[in-house]
Formats: structure tokens, sequence, C-alpha cells
């Protein structure tokens, strides 16, 4: 089903309904099983730092269960740990996490299209030499955060070509392993490429990084086997603020903000640019846009109802940017204020 042209009630309610059937899979006997299986045999945490664009889904590229891996998304990937809430997200996981004896791996993400490279990322005005460097400083300062001994904290560069899904690591030394390329002899010997790639890595880590790579050559494999449209044009029709939003990982959708950067304004009005001229150009209807924001909450009581205030200040906050920047599109504006029960990922409505 073609979503983009259904009228924006229409839009609204599938909407609600893609969340319930993620809710209802991830909540699943089976899915539960096996993130306890994984978990089990690979215990290092896992997080990823990426751009808001949905063809970047990397527990699909990595053929890894949902609610392993811990998306943090932000426009354009971009992202400094100096922001103060972003800083205190990443060091209270890191600290729960440790605190379990576990240890963190951590990818921070660039991509690019090997085709096209106006299909890579606009956050970066599709230059893939300037989303490398703005990755390797983000590295820089998880090092300096977490230390430069990697004994616990463990960050990669990691690019993701977006035409094949393939992930492309970037070794301590500078050399690459580029999944899409590996041979079956190569796969062969990975662990020992690892072990060049990255020396300090500690064993179990390098261990639980295994199956990424694994799960992404069978994934690029199948996507090699298969005929996908990859010149799809840009027709986003919704605005999300906050974190929550993995069941949508699904491209030229949602443009996704993250709460982190302390301008929130900027990125809400490029995201609100966005989407006009996709109105003005026809790409989508122009009878309306959906704004949504969410908040996660682990437990019951403080912990939701402090989730239920954040997600209303983020929406409250967005729509008057929007206001009093983008009047024409305000009127078409519908607002989804929620909050996400991070345990089943179903997102609950806040009146």
């Amino acid at each position: 089903m073609d979503i983009h042209n259904k009228p924006i009630n229409e839009r609204y309610e599938w909407l609600l309904e893609l969340d319930r059937r993620y809710s209802v899979a991830f909540t699943s006997p089976e899915m539960f099983l096996a993130r306890e299986r994984y978990l089990a045999q690979h215990p290092s945490d896992i997080v990823v730092l990426k751009c808001m664009d949905g063809r970047i889904n990397i527990p699909i590229a990595t053929n890894t269960p949902p609610g392993i891996i811990t998306p943090i998304r932000n426009l354009g990937g971009m992202f400094n740990l100096g922001w103060p809430h972003l800083g205190e997200v990443l060091a209270n996981h890191v600290h729960g996490v440790v605190s379990a004896g576990r240890r963190v791996l951590i990818l921070i993400t660039y991509h690019f299209s090997k085709g096209d490279k106006q299909r890579g990322c606009a956050g970066f005005g599709y230059n893939t030499e300037a989303a490398i460097a703005h990755t390797y400083g983000i590295k820089k300062q998880v090092e300096h955060v977490f230390g430069h001994g990697h004994g616990t904290v463990y960050p990669i560069v990691c690019g993701f070509e977006t035409d094949d899904d393939a992930l492309i690591l970037h070794g301590e030394t500078g050399e690459l392993l580029d999944v899409g390329k590996l041979t079956q002899r190569d796969m062969e010997t990975l662990e020992l490429r690892l072990e060049k790639l990255f020396p300090d890595m500690p064993g179990q880590v390098r261990r639980d990084l295994l199956p990424l790579i694994h799960g992404n050559k069978a994934h690029v494999a199948d996507i090699k086997l298969t005929s996908r449209a990859l010149d799809i044009e840009h027709r986003e029709w919704m605005m999300c603020v906050g974190r929550g939003f993995d069941f949508l990982h699904m491209p030229n959708l949602a443009l996704i903000i993250g709460p982190y950067s302390p301008d929130l304004a900027d990125p809400i009005r490029k995201a609100a640019s966005i989407i006009e001229a996709n109105m003005k150009a026809g790409r989508i209807p122009d009878d309306g846009f959906l704004l949504v924001s969410s908040s996660p909450y682990s437990e019951l009581g403080v912990d939701r109802a402090r989730a239920q205030l954040k997600a209303s200040f983020l929406a409250k906050f967005a729509a008057n940017v929007i206001h009093e920047e983008f009047p024409n599109l305000a009127g078409k504006m519908t607002v989804h204020t929620a909050v996400l029960n991070w345990h089943s990922r179903a997102l609950e409505s806040v009146s």
C-alpha cells in the first residue's frame, strides 16, 4: 500500500496500527526467548549512533533480534557528547550495563550510496568525507568520557552503504573491513582479521561483534538477489521528536529528531521545511502532516509521569516553532503525544 497518498486521517490510523503490530511481535514468546538466548551467548551491549534515515536499520541489516541493539538517532547523524541530555542518556546507559558486569560496543555510523552520491546523507550535503570526519570526532569524545583503553566501552567508526546495506568497519590503524566485499575464505578467518583491525578489543566484545558481521554478510547476499527501488523520492509526511521510534524503520516516511541538541528549534525548522517542500512539489498530499512526540519510560509511577511531561513539552515546543515560522504548514498539523513503554515498545497516548 502506498501510504504516502492516503488522506491524513488514514495515515494517522496506519501509524498507530504499525506500532501495535510491532509491539505484538516484540512481546511475543518467540521474540522474547530469541532475545534471551542471544544475550546469553553474546552479553556485550550494543549501541548505535546513526542518522534518522529509515534505510539504516542495523538490526535488520545484521539479522539481530529486535531489542538487542540500542539506537540513538538524530537528523544527519550529528551528535556531540557535550550536549547535556545526550551525555546523560549515554552515561546512564553505560553505567547500567557495566554495573551488570557487561561491556559496551558503540557503533558510530555514517552512511552513503555507492551508486549515486545524491542518495547519501543530506545532513552532510552528500559529503561522505565530512560525515566520516564527524564520526571520528564523536569517537574521540566517547574515548574522552569512557577512556582510551577500551577495556569497558569500545567505540567503532562504521560506514553503512545503503544500496546493499553493507557495514564498513574502520580499524584502529585505518584499515577497512567492507562486509559487502568479504569472500567465503575471508569469513573463515574473520576473527583473526578483527584482531588485526582492533588489537586492543577485549575478546568477549570481538566474539560479540562476529555475529553482526556474519548476519550482515548473509543480509547483503539476500539483498543482491532481490530487486528493490533505490531512487526513491523523498516523501516524508511525518515529523517525530523524541525517542521510541524503532518501529518506523522505513525510508522517506518520517523525519526523526532526537531530543539531544540544546538547539532543538534548528532541526525542527529543517524538518518542517522539507515537509512543506514535499507538499508544494506534490510528492505528498497537502491535506496535512503528522507531528509525533514520544518519551520512553521503564517503570510505572514517577518514571512514566516524567515521560508524560517530557513528551508534552516536546510536542508543544515543536508545534510552537512550526506555528511561528511555518504558519501555513501549522494549519495542516495533526499532533500525537505519547509515551513509550520500554518493555513492550508500545506507544501510549498522552491526553
